[in-house]
């Protein structure tokens, strides 16, 4: 489903309210574009009458505005959670199926436990719980943009803890992503421990000094 013009609805939630699910979590991941730094992913379960405003898809929505609703969230969610999948686990597995433990990991951690999710993207997750994937979920479904916006702000507050170890690298600004500023930085002092090793870009600096 396509992101609405009015934004995200609780459509979904509602219809399977009506079939006896109660506590519907949205599930949401970010940073799989990035070189640098884990995939960051939420679930989030709202009460039924949750009527915070501007909730909408994390890329559509400022820094600040971020933020703000994060905290709303967290506020007033019945169960909310964040984790992650690591650079190494990225490597190892590939950022597809990190994406998706990431994805699994929050879900696990929610308490109380959901009895339905809803998924955003293509794929469902290797839980034991009814469940969907949504394709544009954060933008049609309140509880999964609900879930994008915590784990954007999350995972920006992340990098931007780690610009401290590793400031060379700009990941307060960058987040990671593949800027000018992030490449050139690459190529003037190689990858740190936070670069994604299987990341073209990264793999061809590693070759370049001699460590692939």
């Amino acid at each position: 489903m396509s992101a609405s013009p009015a934004g995200p609805s609780r459509a979904r939630e509602r219809l399977l309210s009506r079939s006896g699910y109660r506590l519907v979590a949205g599930v949401d991941e970010v940073g799989r574009g990035p070189l640098a730094g884990p995939v960051v992913a939420a679930a989030v379960i709202l009460p039924p009458q949750w009527s915070v405003q501007g909730v909408n898809d994390s890329k559509r929505l400022d820094h600040r505005r971020r933020r703000t609703l994060s905290a709303a969230i967290k506020q007033t969610a019945l169960a909310w959670a964040v984790a992650a999948a690591s650079p190494q686990e990225i490597d190892r597995i590939n950022i597809h199926r990190a994406s998706l433990l990431a994805m699994r990991r929050a879900v696990n951690a929610l308490a109380p436990s959901p009895d339905y999710l809803l998924v955003d993207g293509r794929f469902v997750l290797e839980l034991d719980l009814p469940q969907e994937a949504v394709v544009g979920g954060d933008g049609s479904c309140t509880a999964v943009a609900a879930a994008s916006i915590v784990a954007k702000v999350e995972r920006d507050a992340l990098m931007q803890a780690m610009h401290w170890i590793w400031p060379q690298y700009n990941f307060a600004s960058n987040k990671g992503y593949g800027t000018a500023d992030h490449r050139q930085a690459l190529i003037d002092c190689g990858p740190c421990p936070l670069h994604r090793r299987s990341y073209a870009p990264v793999a061809q600096r590693q070759l370049d000094l001699g460590l692939g």
